[in-house]
């Protein structure tokens, strides 16, 4: 019985399962992400032209409530792979879990002000309310604060109130002028920009101001190391399946149409609105610059503390999938 449950394991630990239809060889990669993502968008394309077993594996996707679900269910062995920022994957490579990242979108977010404002800069904000979805520790609000003091010498956060919320909330907020600027994630900025809002600030700015690298790619898919050691064909696989289909979404708006429906697009305005968003988000191919992301991760370790990033204070060996691995 032991042994059974040995077997049983390890086909559940390297997503070797049979489902109907596919090959008792194939290799069956379970991804669990976020149900309304635009994560799902590339994972459609993905299954659609077939871009999974022409790199020797099977995708599964199963759609979660929220992050935390996706978490749990791969961290207890329900799923090979998930979607997080290397953020995320750093801190647990520090705490002993052996996760690897694979860039999946360098596209970041940014902070909008209502039709009709007449803010010019974050400077202008000073004494207004500002909407932040994600909540204190999100990302772009910490990238923003540090740029608001680098520029303007100001305490965004002490010279604000802020309003922290999810982020349909704040997407409403923004238009309808209850908050005085909104920091969103970028496919709620991009219909929030139809709907007649301005960006005053995007976040890939502020990070070039900081020094920081635009081009390090914040969220990624992520696999165990062991899945890596023991079937680096996997892995590579699903890189290789992630970078075709992105290489299809880039150029051929055909592709896009057929996702239309599942886009939660409202009009032809936020429809390509998101279509370019996801395109801008497009990473390099080239390896990550592990520089750059030491020196990001030294900036929310100073403005996120340990809430956000642990004990860390450089980046672990190992967090992003090189060439070669």
């Amino acid at each position: 019985m032991g042994m059974m449950r040995n077997i049983l394991g390890f086909s559940m630990s390297f997503g070797l399962l049979v489902s109907s239809g596919v090959a008792a060889d194939t290799p069956v990669l379970r991804a669990a992400v976020l149900e309304i993502g635009t994560v799902n968008w590339e994972l459609d394309t993905i299954r659609h032209y077939g871009l999974d077993e022409k790199n020797g594996f099977s995708l599964e996707v199963m759609g979660m409530a929220g992050g935390s679900a996706s978490q749990v269910a791969f961290q207890g062995g329900e799923a090979d792979v998930i979607v997080s920022d290397w953020l995320w994957v750093a801190r647990q490579r520090a705490a002993g879990h052996d996760y690897v990242f694979i860039p999946y979108s360098k596209a970041v977010g940014g902070l909008m002000v209502p039709k009709g404002s007449d803010a010019s800069s974050l400077a202008d904000l000073s004494g207004g309310k500002i909407g932040v979805a994600g909540g204190p520790l999100d990302k772009s609000w910490l990238i923003l604060r540090a740029y608001a003091q680098q520029e303007f010498g100001m305490d965004l956060q002490g010279e604000t109130e802020q309003v922290f919320g999810a982020p349909p909330l704040i997407m409403k907020a923004g238009m309808s002028g209850e908050v005085d600027g909104a920091i969103n994630f970028w496919h709620f900025l991009a219909k929030m920009e139809v709907a007649g809002m301005r960006k005053l600030v995007d976040v890939s700015e502020a990070s070039m101001a900081l020094g920081l690298d635009p081009e390090t790619p914040l969220l990624g898919y992520v696999v165990k190391g062991e899945l890596l050691r023991e079937n680096p064909d996997l892995v590579n696989g699903l890189a290789a399946a992630s970078r075709s289909a992105k290489g299809i979404l880039a150029s051929d708006d055909a592709a896009w149409d057929r996702l239309r429906d599942r886009m939660n697009a409202k009009s032809d305005g936020q429809f390509e609105a998101l279509k370019a968003g996801f395109r801008a988000g497009i990473p390099s191919a080239a390896p990550v610059d592990e520089d750059a992301a030491n020196r990001m991760l030294a900036l929310m370790a100073e403005l996120g503390g340990e809430d956000l990033v642990g004990s860390l204070s450089e980046l672990p060996d190992g967090v992003f999938l090189q060439p070669g691995s």
